[in-house]
């Protein structure tokens, strides 16, 4: 259960270079650099629900199940089909562009998005 609660961004590293290579307007770049995005985790168990909640006042909402193929939904709005994993604590997914994983270490949320040689890093501390 170590991933429940709410959590807000503390910093973030290669965000800009991420959020471009995915077509992101600058104005919304520009407005989402310093954002504290609140992600909000309920855990059961092997199942998740997880929310956040974006500068555009947009919050996207998945649930999933460990090890079971479910729906998802990208901020775009592109929906898909995935399964989340997990391995020694971090939680892994592959998104249509990009792999996401998702760990706490030091008691912080660190998500980590990869794709190619792109890289977006974010630390939040709960709340």
């Amino acid at each position: 259960m170590a991933f429940a609660g709410k959590w807000e961004t503390e910093s973030q590293e290669g965000y800009d270079e991420f959020c471009k290579l995915f077509g992101i307007p600058d104005d919304i770049i520009e407005k989402g650099r310093d954002y504290k995005l609140i992600t909000e985790v309920v855990q059961n168990g092997n199942e998740f629900s997880w929310s956040q909640l974006y500068p555009t006042n947009k919050t996207i909402s998945n649930k999933f199940v460990i090890d079971q193929e479910c729906d998802m939904e990208t901020i775009g709005g592109k929906k898909f089909k995935a399964t989340v994993t997990m391995e020694g604590g971090k939680l892994s997914t592959k998104f249509p562009n990009y792999h996401h994983t998702s760990e706490i270490s030091g008691g912080k949320l660190i998500e980590t998005s990869i794709a190619g040689s792109v890289v977006l890093k974010r630390t939040s501390r709960k709340i």
